[in-house]
């Protein structure tokens, strides 16, 4: 179980604020016993970051401490000198313009940054963005307008210096960047452990339904972890929590691979892991995975932008139709079936325009595909996800309309064909010992893994139809297992 403190240079500074145990001036912090398998947050409101003097020592021995810090001693020596945080201002000047314009010929605006929170709605983009680079309780952003927005000074302001208005904002944002402030004391019984999960709210298709959120909280409760949902914002509260389960549909070049590096940088259990989505949002990589290691799947075959000849060659040793998929599609997006030469070379011009290489791979006609849910290498779930009604995926997408998907049936491993089983297993042994839904086509008694997804669906009234609520028990479980290894390590 992780736990925060408030680092302040006397008690007379938090007067304004709620009380809370959690605030302790510099003295008492650096008395405190703490176990070294504790996860410990400190936010450092010290009066002084100077160099050498008390809000720098307290950064430092927290560092020293293996105590995860706001802000670091890397924040504090970037700000104290603007030619060191203005190589990290990247596309500072574009998010500014792009939300904000000069109002009333403004041309000098101050802004304080809370946690990365402003009032200002104009402002948010540019308050996270430097948030995420220079973790303060609070940023003062100086402003200057001459035909487009510049940062002028970035500076640390002490919460002892705002007024009425600004103490309510400051506090409100420190209520949500760390419940546990306020809210750890009000809990019965302390939790064994902290459990993030990552969600979107603005996406289309989440891998697990609000119902299902509900379902993976109370799970964690009946074992003693405390699960809090969090958002793609929160990613400097990550070392607060033990673990992360990431319930957001991943990718490389995105923020779900970050938050999954950075958690495992901080040793915290993390599902899906780095390793497992840069293996999984491949195709390409998964294709040639299961060939050395003799997986069965269908016959694939490359295809490299500029080389025509491949076209004709992948029809020659795959026949007609052909399955053309990108690298990275997810829920059937970049997929196209091709019955003809001319049909191949449109769809993948178009298709190059993404990727240089492209999977061609035989078609084979089955009413479903089988999901068998795989966690640390075991069965835990199967489901058949039947074909959308006149198609041939069981996702159907359309421009401007919504995506319609077909129907499915959700049984006991134990009634799946074993040849499905040992596809499935087979195929995740070689990707890592997470939690991953593999998509299997079943023909003639012979099973055929298509691919293996690292942020498997896990929607109440779909995956869960057969288990109920011992599919969310066991994942958590799962967690609190691997946890218990964690603590027990020298």
């Amino acid at each position: 179980m992780s736990r925060v403190y408030i680092v302040i240079d006397d008690h007379q500074d938090w007067a304004p604020y709620y009380p809370t145990e959690h605030v302790l001036t510099l003295q008492q912090y650096l008395s405190i016993q703490t176990s070294s398998l504790q996860r410990i947050r400190v936010i450092n409101l010290c009066k002084d970051y100077n160099y050498l003097q008390d809000g720098y020592y307290c950064s430092l021995l927290a560092e020293a401490r293996n105590h995860h810090v706001l802000p670091t001693i890397r924040v504090l020596n970037d700000l104290s000198q603007p030619l060191l945080y203005q190589l990290q201002m990247g596309p500072v000047s574009d998010l500014l313009n792009k939300n904000a314009s000069p109002a009333d010929s403004q041309t000098e605006l101050t802004i304080k940054s809370y946690f990365g929170q402003v009032e200002d709605a104009r402002f948010k983009s540019i308050a996270r963005y430097l948030f995420e680079r220079f973790a303060c309780p609070i940023l003062q952003i100086s402003l200057h307008y001459q035909q487009s927005w510049e940062v002028s000074n970035i500076e640390i302001i002490n919460h002892s210096y705002l007024n009425d208005d600004e103490q309510t904002a400051f506090a409100n944002a420190l209520d949500h960047f760390s419940s546990k402030i306020w809210r750890e004391s009000k809990m019965k019984k302390p939790a064994r452990y902290d459990l993030a999960i990552l969600v979107n709210n603005e996406e289309k298709m989440p891998p697990s339904n609000p119902q299902a959120l509900k379902r993976f909280i109370k799970a964690g409760k009946n074992l003693g972890v405390n699960v809090e949902l969090i958002t793609p914002n929160d990613f400097i509260r990550l070392p607060e929590f033990d673990a992360l389960f990431i319930r957001e549909t991943t990718a490389i070049d995105h923020h779900t691979y970050r938050f999954a590096k950075k958690a495992e940088s901080e040793g915290m259990v993390v599902i899906d892991d780095p390793t497992s989505i840069l293996r999984c949002t491949n195709k390409i990589y998964l294709a040639k995975l299961f060939e050395t290691h003799k997986v069965p799947a269908p016959k694939t075959v490359f295809l490299q932008r500029n080389d025509a000849n491949s076209l004709q060659q992948a029809i020659d040793e795959l026949g007609l139709p052909i399955v053309l998929k990108i690298p990275d599609g997810s829920f059937s997006r970049g997929v196209v079936k091709v019955a003809s030469i001319e049909e191949l070379r449109q769809h993948a011009e178009a298709l190059f325009e993404q990727t240089s290489l492209l999977l061609a791979q035989e078609y084979l006609y089955t009413d479903f595909d089988w999901r068998i849910g795989i966690l640390n290498n075991r069965p835990l779930y199967a489901c058949r996800y039947y074909m959308v009604k006149k198609h041939w995926q069981i996702y159907r997408h359309s421009d401007g309309k919504q995506s319609r998907s077909g129907g499915f049936d959700t049984l006991p491993t134990f009634e799946v064909p074993k040849a499905v089983l040992q596809a499935a297993t087979k195929a995740t042994r070689h990707i890592g010992n997470g939690l991953y839904g593999v998509d299997i086509k079943y023909s003639d008694g012979n099973a055929y893994v298509i691919e293996v997804n690292d942020n498997p669906s896990l929607d109440a009234g779909v995956e869960d139809k057969y288990l109920g609520d011992e599919l969310y028990s066991q994942i958590m479980e799962n967690f609190v297992e691997r946890l218990e290894v964690i603590k027990q390590l020298p």
